[in-house]
Order: structure tokens, then C-alpha cells, then sequence
């Protein structure tokens, strides 16, 4: 499958409902598609670097504090499967809307929170916002884009926002922290979703409804599933993997995961389709993307690190820092999707998920020596080029696995293991770190992280050329049949 291809197949995706049109605005509404699925993205990165101001000014404990963070990922990774379900439902449009003003009021909240319980439990009201509008976004964009050049460029963009959204976070929270203070990360995202539901109730098509029985033991179990997994993952970062909080996680976790089976066996209208799961060519693509965003967390998260704890830059500085990563993928982003319909996407996602491979090595030369110049600058441009290489195949392939009229359900189960894959990476990672800084120091304990990292996307690339093997490369004229759609990335 190409871009191309992907674009011009819609046979996934539910019929747009005319009649509640209410002005013509394509262009306008593929941007509140575009912006709010960059809004989601960034807010799961946007809080890192004001974390020191928040606990001075909150007085969070030590411990407390990666609860500003943990919230949003437990009620986001927690609530997606069921919300995805509930979106074809109600239909996108509304879900994305309702989701949106959720996520404002959140915001809200944890702007102007007297006290870390306030701000924890906003966060938490994000994460819900976020797992109910998240979905629609997808489904939106295919949804109110015509065949063809139309939508390989909505899409592109959609991938861009995806793919950039973790180091625009980290940018924009350290530029907002430095100059107006830590209450404008959360303060930044009112204006933003109010624009983004009067553009959505202005300029995008409502879906048809699809008309099911929800399925209340799979939402529930699910739901808990999903929660004490992240939760585990998390918990295992900061206290270990033998504390008695991560193994009862991850025994609930199990225990929630193999009652869904039986559950979602016997329901007509599941809200996780086992059949995801029972072959190779739908299992494999869910792991890839389980892998790439947990390696991908170790560049965010570890440069950030080294840039203030090592090199001594303030906020703004460290998001400055990711700014040639972002430069070099939007670059590279305008690039992919004029050379997808030629080369394949076989080709291409090797070539991405290879470039990561080599930038996070790259990067796992860092020292105490090292400079910005010297150790950062140039695998940050290797990585922004790979990642520009990687979402588009990745998630077009990701989504051509999708039988015909499940691409909802298979938009929240991706974007439920990029969640775990994130909480994964967190928790391997940090517990490595946290290891090798105890003998060798922080700047030993940073690279050394970032080359256990490398093996995420190392996985990611094996299972990527053993699949791609399956899939016939289509190049030229044969671009323009397939059954695709994106998937949305986090």
C-alpha cells in the first residue's frame, strides 16, 4: 500500500451525514482536525519541563509529582478503547466536540489549581477529554476530504501533527514556563479548544451513527485492563519492579485482560475486536506500533534531561533544543508523500525505522563532554528525518489490516498500545537509567539509556521487514487501489 492508495479508498470509513452541513469550509475543517490532534499530542509532553515550577509552587512531594503526568496517561490509555466504541455510536463529529470541552474545562482546572489534589485530578479530566475526542479525529479527516491529492495531503499533515507533537510540547511548555509561568500550559489549551469546537460545529461533516449495543462488561473490563497496565508500567519507573503496588497492576491487569476474552467471545457488538489479535497480519502491525513509541520516549525525555542536568540549559533552552528534530521532519514530511506512490512504503519504513535505530546509537555516545553541536544536534536531525519516514508507511499498513468497517476500532486499539508503548518505554528505560547513574553518573546513565532504547525501534524494524515481505509493492499506476486509512499517533 501507498499514501496514494490509502487516500483514495474510503470503504472503511462511515458515510458522511450532509445534512447537518452547516457551512462549506473543507480547508477550514481539515485544520480543526489537524489542530486538535496536535493539541492531544502535546499535552502529553507539554507539562515536562514546567515540573520543577509546579512542585516549588504547589509544594508537591518528590513522589507526587510524576502524578501530574501519570494522570493524564492512565485516563487517556485507560479510556480509549471504550470511547472509540462510544464515537461510532454517538458520531465523530459530536464525540470530538464533546471530548474538546471536556478537555477546556480540564484545563481550566489546572490552570488556576490551589493545590497538587486540583491539579492531579485536572489532569485526570484531560485525559478523559482526550480519550473521548481522540478517535473522531481520524474518522473526521477521511471523512470531509475527497479522493485522491486532497486527502494524501490532509494526510500528511495529520502524520506531521502526530509525529511532532511530543518535541512541539516540550517547546512550547518551556517557552510558555519561561515567560509567563507553569499555569499557561495548562492555560494555553482554552483558547485553542474553544476554536476547535466552533470550527468542528461549523466546518466538519457528522458521520452516521452505527447503530450498537454497548457492550458494558467489555467497556469495564477493559477499561480496568488498560488503566493497571499504564499504571503498572508507571509505578514500576519510579519504586521497581518488585514493589507490591506494580506486581498487584499488573496481576489485576491479566486478570482484566483474560476476562475481555471471554467477555467480548460471546457480545455481538464488542467494543475490542478479538480478531485483531487471532493472525499475524493484524497482530504484528499493533506491535510495531507498540515498539516505535517506546523508543521514541527516550529521545524526548533523556535529550531533555541532558540538556538541563548536564549542559544547563533552563526550559526554554531544552525545547529549543528539539526544535532541528521538528524542523527536519516537517521537511521531510512535505518529501514522503511524493515518493511513497513510487518507492512503496516497504522501502520507506525501513529506511525510517533504520534511521531511528542509528540516531538513538547516535545519540548513546553522549558524555560529559558533549555539547549541544557536538552530541545533539546531528542524531536530533537523523531522528526528524526517521520519524518523517516512519508514521506514514507504519500506520497506512497498521490500518490496511483493518477489515471494512472496523477502522474506529482499530484507530482506539492503535492508539491504546502507543500508550502502553510509551508507559513501556518509561518504565524499562528510567529503570536502566536510574541503575547506571547509580555506578557511572548521570551522563553515563543517559547514554546508556538511550542505546538500550534503540532496541524498541530495532524490534519495531525486524517485525516491519518480516510483514513488509507479505505485502506486494505497488508503485506508478497501481497506486490507486487499496484499502487503507492512518491511524492517529501519540
Amino acid at each position: 500500500m501507498t499514501t496514494t492508495e490509502l487516500s483514495q479508498n474510503t470503504s472503511n470509513i462511515p458515510a458522511v451525514t450532509t445534512r447537518r452541513r452547516t457551512l462549506r469550509g473543507p480547508a477550514l475543517g481539515l485544520i480543526v482536525v489537524f489542530i486538535t490532534q496536535l493539541m492531544l499530542v502535546v499535552d502529553a509532553s507539554i507539562v515536562n519541563v514546567a515540573l520543577p515550577d509546579v512542585q516549588k509552587e504547589l509544594h508537591f512531594s518528590p513522589t507526587d509529582l510524576s502524578w501530574v503526568v501519570t494522570a493524564y496517561a492512565l485516563a487517556f490509555g485507560g479510556l480509549i478503547l471504550l470511547s472509540g466504541k462510544i464515537g461510532s455510536i454517538v458520531g465523530a463529529r459530536l464525540a470530538l466536540i464533546v471530548g474538546v470541552a471536556v478537555f477546556i474545562v480540564a484545563s481550566a482546572m489546572g490552570g488556576f489549581a490551589p493545590t497538587p489534589e486540583v491539579l492531579v485530578a485536572a489532569r485526570v479530566l484531560q485525559g478523559v477529554g482526550a480519550a473521548i475526542a481522540a478517535p473522531s479525529t481520524l474518522v473526521l479527516l477521511v471523512a470531509n476530504t475527497t479522493e485522491g491529492e486532497n486527502r494524501a495531503r490532509a494526510m500528511s499533515l495529520f502524520v506531521l501533527a502526530a509525529g511532532s507533537g511530543g518535541a512541539i510540547g516540550l517547546i512550547l511548555g518551556g517557552f510558555l514556563t519561561t515567560s509567563f509561568g507553569w499555569e499557561w500550559v495548562m492555560f494555553v489549551n482554552v483558547p485553542i479548544g474553544i476554536l476547535i469546537v466552533i470550527g468542528a460545529a461549523l466546518f466538519l461533516h457528522e458521520t452516521d451513527r452505527v447503530p450498537a449495543k454497548l457492550d458494558f462488561g467489555g467497556a469495564a473490563v477493559s477499561t480496568i485492563g488498560m488503566v493497571a497496565l499504564v499504571y503498572g508500567f508507571t509505578r514500576a519507573a519510579s519504586h521497581g519492579w518488585t514493589d507490591v503496588q506494580t506486581i498487584v497492576s499488573f496481576v489485576v491487569a491479566i486478570a482484566a485482560l483474560v476476562s475481555l476474552i471471554f467477555i467480548e467471545r460471546r457480545h455481538t457488538s464488542p467494543v475490542v475486536q478479538l480478531h485483531f489479535f487471532s493472525r499475524m497480519r493484524t497482530v504484528t502491525p499493533l506491535l510495531g506500533m507498540l515498539l516505535v513509541p517506546a523508543g521514541m520516549f527516550g529521545f524526548f525525555y533523556f535529550v531533555a534531561l541532558f540538556t538541563q542536568h548536564v549542559l544547563g540549559f533552563d526550559p526554554l533552552g531544552t525545547g529549543l533544543a528539539l526544535l532541528p528534530f521538528v524542523a527536519s521532519m516537517l521537511v521531510t514530511n512535505e518529501i514522503a508523500p511524493r515518493i511513497l506512490p513510487r518507492i512503496g512504503e516497504k522501502v520507506i519504513g525501513v529506511a525510517g525505522l533504520s534511521g531511528m535505530v542509528i540516531g538513538l546509537i547516535w545519540l548513546g555516545q553522549l558524555s560529559a563532554s558533549s555539547t549541544f553541536l557536538s552530541g545533539i544536534l546531528g542524531p536530533a536531525i537523523v531522528l526528524g528525518i526517521s520519524a518523517g519516514l516512519t508514521f506514514a508507511p507504519l500506520t497506512s499498513i497498521a490500518m490496511d489490516q483493518a477489515p471494512k468497517g472496523e477502522v474506529s476500532a482499530a484507530s482506539s486499539l492503535l492508539q491504546g498500545m502507543q500508550q502502553l508503548g510509551g508507559s513501556i518505554g518509561v518504565a524499562v528505560l528510567t529503570t536502566v537509567f536510574i541503575s547506571v547513574t547509580a555506578i557511572s553518573g548521570e551522563a553515563h546513565g543517559i547514554s546508556t539509556t538511550l542505546l538500550i532504547g534503540a532496541a524498541f525501534p530495532a524490534a519495531a524494524l525486524v517485525l516491519f521487514a518480516i510483514w513488509g515481505r507479505r505485502i506486494p509493492l505497488k508503485t506508478g499506476d497501481e497506486a490507486g487501489e487499496g484499502n487503507a486509512a492512518p491511524v492517529i499517533m501519540h
